[in-house]
């Protein structure tokens, strides 16, 4: 496996360990990771959204992805973005996702 894709997958790892207080599924799971793209230089930026634009624990859940992927060899800087394009809905939520929380 070339050294991009094994941090991808590090980086994937830790964002499975991140997890909004009010739902027992991880942020990656629920589909609410849009984008990763790690520079040559160590700068990680992640485009993420929430489940709701007025989430109470966005500070929280950001602040947990900053820490989490920046323990990732080669990361130096994190840039977490919150965009609200496309919209989040419950079809973006892996299939485990929706079996934890019983919509399929």
């Amino acid at each position: 496996m070339n050294e991009f894709l094994e941090k991808e997958e590090q980086i994937v790892r830790m964002l499975k360990t991140v997890f909004d207080p009010e739902i027992p599924v991880n942020i990656y799971d629920l589909g609410l990771i849009y984008k990763i793209d790690l520079a040559d230089d160590g700068l990680l930026t992640i485009e993420m959204t929430l489940t709701a634009p007025n989430c109470p624990a966005v500070d929280f859940i950001v602040e947990d992805v900053r820490m989490k992927v920046a323990s990732v060899e080669g990361v130096k800087e994190v840039d977490v973005n919150i965009v609200f394009e496309p919209a989040w809905d419950k079809s973006m939520m892996s299939e485990e996702a929706q079996l934890e929380l019983g919509f399929l």
